[in-house]
């Protein structure tokens, strides 16, 4: 059996809690908007169990869930963050994760890690468009859910609403186990547990059980025929509903254990108030975790395949099974090092074993997932149980549990670690594209020279940040999930690496094309003493249509381009199309006739005639009939109902072109449109707040399309 708190020393931080076999663990993910609770509701919960002397702080004094100085500095969890405990010789393993919507990947990866997720809803606040879109992913893959009320102490806190919201967003199911019984100052005294119509008494301080008074009965009777219905609905026992229907008082012992398969299963989700800070409900919280979750046993696992692609017989969590392990986030402690944390899926992980990483984002999601494919070998480092940046040192970590491996220097968040004499692989979690583009510079030549490796090692600790030198406008663009994002990652590189860099507007890859024929004389001569250089071409420029690309066309007659020149003529006329005629951008979809020129028999070389091509292409341009095409991306846009005609405006008024609407499921919408790309650099900050989060987008290049003149001038005029 697993140690229990005062046998494993934890009240103070100390030892980890000790498994040594799967159905000892539950991983547990919290879920929840930005400012619920969940932080509080962890220290709270480690309290409880004996794991911290006091709310935020470890043996040492360092803070349980702060895991980074950006997330310090901002007051809201950034990271995913691991917060192990033990309570009834069950670990639990508590996974806080981000609920910005900027920090969308780390919470993604708590959802691959955990076997049940936590939903925290705050009585004061409700629920935002993000949480309900997770609801719906949890839904999709079966995963058991429960639901904790928070604030219940504040003012504006309403339970019966909160729940009422719940039921409306989250859908059949959703029902309370438990009702706060309010003191006359407005906090919470105490739990009414439905089931059993026991009090849990909390109102001196330490928890005192009880039975109902008989006003508590009466006040409670249709929530507590509401729940008994709930369960009975869910129960695999199909005569208890016509013995509840009889008449018949059905045993609670019964109700309780239909009730924690129900929830096991993910088909009924009960619902918990709680108040943190006075430590009320967390005693019924650990019960549920520790008696309605699953185990890794119970849990489906994730297929596997070798890394080449070939499929293999399906996983079992057991510690004897072939080694199957995912690194769900990584990153670098200013003590430790690289720090790598891992779900075990089958097998066992222990200190100085070699092991095979396999990352194959780019296989499964495309060059677009930022990360190339790898397959390298490592040696596993020390194993630890994180708790805060306090590391505990484990021994082994079996399938199903989650500990934190040092020194996995090639591993990236996402990568499968397996036994290296047979590599496996499992198909990383989907990540949303990062969608908002910042162009940056170090601030010094000593930041340039030590920017290339911490960039590097942020986007492997981040799969949602892309990092992307682009080749048209020479700038190095971050791609981030937003405004937050950015102001993170910006952080990182100065307080953890030393690096300073300095944001700059972002230049859009333009186009240059000629918007009617023209006509251009290149002479390149000069006399130097010796062999000089000389070479002259007439040329004439026409427009193509868009897509048509580039056509060069020898109309030259008589010889007066000698024919091994052709080809140089083409070659300058190339080579400058590259560097542009007129505001430096490239120049596409023309056709370039060479219709004369000269050459001599000792100065004309292959040099000379590509300079007179470049130059005969610029004196084409000359004439002002160049166009500057900018680049219209596709948008497909999801939007709540109730924001669809304020999205469909905005989009207009960014000079964008709605092709259409669809309905989608969960009363939402469905928007293409077609915008110029220079309106939508910030778009994913904009939607947020257009449409209360509620909405998402996709982005993808359709083509270039000749800018407004009066945008054009102010780009031509900036060039020069």
């Amino acid at each position: 059996m697993a140690p229990t708190a005062s046998q494993s020393g934890a009240a103070g931080g100390g030892p980890a809690p000790v498994v040594d076999r799967p159905e000892q663990v539950r991983n547990v993910v919290l879920v929840g908007h930005s400012g619920a609770g969940k932080t509080t509701l962890v220290e709270a919960v480690l309290v409880a169990a004996g794991t911290i002397p006091r709310p935020g702080r470890v043996e040492d004094g360092s803070t349980v869930t702060d895991f980074d100085e950006a997330e310090a500095r901002q007051q809201r969890t950034v990271s995913l963050a691991l917060a192990p405990l033990e309570h009834d010789g069950v670990k639990v393993n508590l996974l806080d994760a981000p609920g910005y919507a900027d920090f969308v990947g780390d919470l993604r990866a708590g959802l691959r890690a955990a076997d049940a997720a936590l939903f925290v809803v705050s009585a004061v606040d409700g629920l935002d468009a993000s949480t309900s879109m997770l609801w719906e992913e949890c839904a999709a893959v079966g995963m058991p859910r429960a639901v904790v009320v928070t604030k219940l102490d504040k003012e504006r806190a309403d339970f019966d609403e909160s729940v009422a919201v719940c039921q409306r967003v989250f859908g059949d199911g959703v029902l309370p186990a438990y009702v706060p019984l309010l003191a006359d100052d407005g906090k919470v005294a105490g739990l009414y547990a439905l089931l059993s119509q026991r009090i849990a008494d909390y109102s001196e301080g330490a928890r005192a059980e009880h039975d109902a008074e008989p006003e508590h009965i009466e006040g409670t009777a249709d929530a507590r025929a509401a729940l008994i219905e709930g369960i009975i609905a869910e129960s695999e026992d199909e005569t208890l509903m016509d013995r509840y229907l009889g008449g018949e008082d059905l045993d609670v012992k019964t109700l309780i254990e239909d009730l924690e398969k129900a929830v096991a299963r993910g088909s009924f989700y009960p619902v918990l108030p709680v108040s943190a800070l006075d430590g009320v409900g967390m005693v019924e919280l650990l019960e549920l975790m520790t008696q309605a979750f699953p185990s890794p046993l119970e849990h489906p696992l994730p297929a596997v395949t070798t890394p080449d692609g070939e499929p293999q017989p399906p996983l079992a969590c057991s510690p004897e099974g072939p080694l199957v392990a995912e690194v769900v986030k990584t990153t670098t402690d200013p003590y430790v090092g690289r720090l790598s944390l891992v779900r075990v899926f089958s097998g066992t992980l222990r200190p100085d074993l070699p092991v095979h990483v396999s990352g194959h984002a780019a296989s499964f999601f495309g060059e677009t997932a930022g990360h190339a494919d790898h397959d390298v070998d490592e040696r596993i480092g020390a194993l630890s149980s994180p708790l805060g940046k306090v590391q505990r040192t484990v021994q082994a970590c079996i399938a199903g549990d989650i500990c934190a491996v040092a020194k996995l220097t090639r591993a990236e968040t996402g990568d499968t670690l397996s036994a290296k004499e047979h590599p496996l692989l499992v198909e990383p979690w989907t990540m949303p594209e990062p969608l908002l583009p910042v162009a940056i510079r170090a601030r010094s030549r000593s930041d340039e020279d030590k920017l290339g490796v911490a960039l590097g090692r942020l986007v492997a600790e981040d799969p949602t940040l892309r990092l992307v030198q682009d080749g048209e406008t020479g700038q190095l663009v971050l791609w981030c999930m937003g405004e937050a994002h950015v102001d993170v990652v910006l952080s990182r590189l100065q307080g953890r690496y030393g690096v300073g860099v300095e944001t700059e507007p972002l230049r859009v890859s333009l186009r240059e094309t000629f918007s009617a024929p023209a006509k251009g004389h290149g002479r390149h001569v000069k006399q130097s003493g010796g062999h000089g250089q000389f070479a002259i071409c007439d040329i004439e420029v026409e427009p193509l249509p868009t897509g048509a690309g580039f056509e060069f066309v020898d109309k030259v007659v008589g010889g007066a381009v000698p024919r091994q020149f052709i080809p140089s003529v083409e070659k300058g006329v190339r080579a400058q199309m590259e560097k542009g005629v007129s505001a430096g951008y490239p120049v596409v979809d023309v056709r370039v006739t060479l219709v004369d020129g000269k050459a001599h028999s000792v100065d004309s070389s292959d040099m000379a005639f590509q300079m007179a091509g470049g130059l005969a292409l610029r004196d084409a341009a000359a004439g002002g009939s160049v166009t500057l095409l900018e680049p219209v991306d596709e948008l497909v846009v999801m939007v709540s109902d109730e924001y669809v005609g304020a999205v469909m405006s905005d989009l207009s008024g960014r000079r964008g072109r709605v092709l259409g609407t669809e309905p989608a499921p969960g009363g939402r919408t469905l928007v293409r449109a077609e915008v110029p790309e220079p309106e939508i650099t910030r778009y994913a900050i904009e939607l947020r707040s257009l449409s209360h989060g509620s909405g998402t987008f996709t982005r993808s290049y359709a083509r270039h399309e000749p800018m407004p003149s009066h945008l054009a001038a102010k780009v031509l005029t900036a060039a020069h």
